[in-house]
């Protein structure tokens, strides 16, 4: 140790100050964006006319979900969802999780400063003499040494960039996770709504099971009366009786269905104790259809496909910490302090203290490890690569399907509409021969088999026009908001 001077200490300070501007280079290679694998349109159905009608729908696909979502019971469980589901909890932790690591890899390009103290006392024998500060004992001397130090313990001067670009892939690391948790949002945004609709179609099901189940009850009864006239025979009758059977067994199944997707609901939302209901029906339109646009405002929409780049990003930066690893490493420990034999001199002048040691180590032999750790970070980011265009083609894949799906689905609807108006017409028909004795009982059988079985089918297509919508909403990201990345 050499004595403080006041000189020296503003030498190092300022060699601590240079090295630290110095630091800050990076060997990660300059990024660029992979070309997108998806053409510039979205294919066409056959129908163009039909096709532009679907394109320019009320809301962009930018829209927020309480925008597209419009029934008050969907959007109360929806809020409910958010705050409660655990899954999406889960992808909140880890957003935290990969926050707290970039702060720590960034904490790493700044030195850390300490302070501490330290006393020491030693005996030494009588021939070695009496040392500086010392007191002389029987048989020998003691000495005490009292120091109090501020400095910089192994710094590591990131002259080729390791530290930075480990920083870098913490960054995107933490990126990656927010869009992983904004696209656990939109996946159970559509959870919820996909299974509200479900509720709505299954209580229309189940209405108009119990609607058939009454009439075909008040049938028979109808048809026991006639039978105790003797105007009809005992077939009658049982058949009858069978579709009242049928008919409940119909009934049971959709109080089935309609309790399960309740469930599903209370799972989604958090909420076990609270079982969801709906006064909504399929026609009220209380999902609104949302415009595709451009294909290429999916990489800015889609949250899976910018994690996809985050990731992409994070690979491209560990190559240059790779690469930094075939560099020496430089670091740093100085200390400034005080140093006496006696704590009450400890701030006396004269007793300042200083070091100053750099420490240089140069990789020489490793066995490959440095050469293997490259082609690792090299393969990965062709990993990513390959993952970033996946994610691209399985969002337009998505989108295109859903777009085909609302064109055909629409016409279906139509034609299904029809079929319905004509058999209830059919039935209507039926049941005036049938009471005017024109029509057999086996004839109006089938009329109100094949009213029930289309109104059924009618409901059903209702559904998946709304879950198509869903559908589309989700594959264009759903509600976007434009990302900032933190400072």
């Amino acid at each position: 140790m050499t004595m403080f001077r006041p000189r020296l200490r503003g030498m190092t300070l300022a060699a601590t100050g240079c090295f630290a501007l110095l630091a800050g280079c990076t060997m990660a290679p300059t990024y660029e964006r992979p070309a997108a694998p998806m053409p510039t349109t979205y294919e066409a159905a056959p129908a163009g006319g039909d096709v532009q009608r679907a394109l320019a729908a009320p809301l962009t696909g930018d829209a927020d979900w309480a925008d597209v979502f419009t029934d008050p019971a969907l959007q109360a469980l929806i809020r409910k969802a958010l705050a409660q589901n655990r899954d999406l909890r889960l992808a909140s932790l880890r957003v935290q999780e990969a926050r707290a690591l970039y702060g720590i890899e960034g904490a790493n390009l700044l030195p850390t400063v300490q302070a501490g103290g330290s006393f020491s006392r030693q005996r030494y024998s009588g021939s070695a003499g009496l040392p500086e500060g010392g007191s002389s004992t029987p048989g020998g001397y003691v000495a005490n040494d009292v120091r109090a130090m501020v400095g910089v313990s192994a710094f590591e001067l990131d002259f080729f960039g390791r530290v930075r670009s480990l920083r870098d892939a913490a960054l995107q690391t933490y990126l990656a996770s927010e869009e992983a948790q904004r696209a656990a949002q939109v996946s159970l945004v559509a959870e919820v709504a996909t299974a509200y609709i479900g509720l709505v179609a299954a209580n229309e099901q189940r209405a108009y099971a119990a609607k058939v189940l009454a009439a075909r009850e008040a049938g028979m009864q109808v048809i026991r009366l006639r039978a105790e006239r003797g105007l009809v025979d005992g077939l009658d009758l049982n058949t009858e009786t069978t579709q009242v059977e049928v008919a409940r067994a119909a009934f049971a199944e959709r109080e089935r269905q309609r309790s399960e997707i309740a469930h599903v609901l209370q799972v989604l939302t958090g909420d076990v104790a609270t079982r969801p209901s709906s006064e909504a029906a399929l026609d009220s339109a209380f999902v609104v259809p949302v415009a595709a646009g451009l294909p290429s405002s999916l990489l800015m929409r889609r949250p899976d496909i910018r994690q996809a780049e985050a990731q992409l990003r994070g690979a491209n930066a560990n190559i240059g910490a790779a690469r930094a690893a075939f560099f020496p490493s430089i670091r740093l420990t100085t200390d400034i302090g005080t140093a006496s034999s006696r704590i009450t001199d400890l701030f006396s002048a004269g007793t300042g203290v200083w070091s100053f040691m750099p420490q240089i180590t140069v990789p020489i032999f490793d066995g490959g490890r440095n050469m293997q750790g490259l082609d690792l970070a090299n393969v990965r980011k062709e990993m990513a690569v390959v993952s970033y265009e996946r994610a691209i083609q399985t969002a337009f894949t998505e989108v295109n399907d859903a777009l085909s799906s609302q064109q055909w689905l629409t016409r279906q609807l139509q034609a299904q509409q029809r079929v319905s108006d004509g058999e209830r017409e059919r039935l209507r028909l039926a049941e005036r021969r049938y009471a005017n004795g024109v029509a057999s009982y086996l004839e109006l059988l089938d009329a109100q088999r094949s009213d029930f079985q289309a109104a059924q089918q009618l409901i059903d297509v209702k559904q998946r026009v709304l879950v198509n919508h869903v559908a589309l909403y989700r594959a264009l990201g759903g509600g976007w908001t434009p990302h900032v990345e933190p400072s």
